[in-house]
């Protein structure tokens, strides 16, 4: 994958060229030299927000069966409420 960096100026005047290099990986557009923005293919775009999981699919993690895991265990101890 090739990172390309532009200038906010150099994409708005040649977009055509800024969108084809987003067939090599993402375009890095600078305002005043600071990153900005990214410009991205649809399908780059498409693969990273469907590779987000839910909370219920984190959990039921099949290979992590195999895992050890034993925490420390804990005692929580009530203390009265000090009202002075």
């Amino acid at each position: 994958m090739t990172i390309t960096t532009i200038s906010s100026r150099e994409f708005n005047q040649g977009a055509s060229e800024a969108k084809r290099a987003t067939r090599k990986g993402p375009v890095f557009i600078t305002d005043r030299g600071r990153p900005a923005h990214v410009l991205m293919s649809f399908e780059d775009y498409q693969r990273l927000t469907q590779q987000g999981r839910n909370i219920a699919d984190a959990l039921a993690m099949p290979s992590a069966a195999d895992m050890e895991f034993d925490p420390p265990r804990v005692t929580i101890e009530v203390r009265p409420a000090d009202f002075s």
